[in-house]
């Protein structure tokens, strides 16, 4: 199976790019940035300019309709049908595509089964918690046979057991699956464990491809930067980074060897690991890791103007890598 595609949906994101067999592409990027546009846009339910072709054919010219394109969705907040069970749910899709009753429910049953909800099979989305209802909706999804998997952040609102959980299960089946998969995320870690490739747009436009230990070691965009807890600062041609570990906290200017320094209020402090990590508004925005007794003895609170600086021995450069071609 293959997705190659070269899309517009004027205003809103425009895409050159192709996905083999088997493959599982993060996509990522700020809010706003077209990536639930993008995946409606494959789907038909946002019209488009440009070209889609899946295995060779063209869904473009002319607009294949929604129902002929074989597309398993999956979006976020579930949207099942209220009044029917479970079983009845996942069976839509086949019995839709013309599937006898009794075969489409012996269908239903397996995919619940195969995520764990098989004896939920009776009951309404009412009756489910988040995460069943979650695993019904991606086994709907799956229950067609899709050459096309669309998930648009399907671990959104889940707590942190269940949504580790279901990607496990997800990650099972994904790796046995020979269509391609698109999966919008915010988390880094849907990226590095789920997929072998990341596609990064920002303002609708696709800035960066990549596998997903070489975006997060050398992102190009501050989203990303801040997903996977670096600073990121471009320069000519290039990109400087560094851990907010590597950031001295300072209440006066700091004079010696470190080369880099900025200065702003911190923005804000929250918990991170076994140190409390500051959101400083400088020129750009930095992170900085620095101990809850430094936090004491130096009285930082949201507003607190700071120092930071950064010795050069602690920072990467590297190029920014081109796009490759669709």
């Amino acid at each position: 199976m293959t997705l190659s595609l070269d899309l517009a949906v004027p205003g809103r994101v425009q895409v050159a790019a192709s996905a083999g067999a088997g493959a599982v592409v993060a996509v990522i990027g700020p809010n706003g940035a077209g990536k639930s546009t993008l995946l409606r846009a494959l789907a038909g339910l946002v019209g488009c300019r440009g070209e889609v072709a899946v295995d060779g054919r063209s869904w473009s010219h002319p607009p294949l309709p929604v129902r002929e394109r074989s597309v398993g969705l999956a979006f976020q907040g579930q949207l099942l049908f209220p009044h029917l069970t479970a079983l009845e749910n996942v069976a839509f899709g086949p019995r839709s595509r013309g599937v006898a009753r009794d075969q489409a429910h012996r269908t239903a049953q397996d995919w619940l089964d195969r995520f764990g909800v098989g004896d939920l099979a009776g009951r309404r989305p009412r009756e489910l918690s988040g995460g069943q209802a979650q695993r019904v909706s991606i086994a709907r999804a799956l229950a067609t046979r899709p050459r096309l998997l669309l998930l648009d952040e399907p671990f959104a609102g889940l707590d942190i057991g269940v949504a580790a959980a279901l990607r496990v299960e997800l990650a099972q089946h994904l790796t046995a699956y020979d269509g391609v998969t698109l999966l919008v995320t915010h988390d880094a870690i849907d990226a590095l464990t789920l997929a072998d490739t990341v596609w990064v747009l920002d303002v609708g436009r696709l800035v960066q491809v990549g596998a997903p230990r070489q975006v997060a070691a050398q992102p190009t965009t501050e989203h990303v930067a801040r997903l996977v807890g670096l600073n990121v600062l471009p320069t000519e041609g290039h990109f400087l980074s560094f851990s907010p570990r590597a950031v001295t906290v300072s209440l006066t200017e700091p004079a010696g060897s470190a080369r880099h320094r900025w200065h702003g209020p911190v923005t804000s402090l929250a918990p991170h690991g076994d140190a409390v990590r500051l959101l400083v508004s400088a020129e750009p925005d930095l992170l900085a890791d620095v101990t809850p007794e430094a936090v004491a003895e130096l009285r930082l609170q949201p507003g607190s103007p700071v120092w930071l600086s950064v010795k050069a021995t602690a920072i990467r450069t590297y190029a920014a890598a081109p796009v490759p071609p669709a």
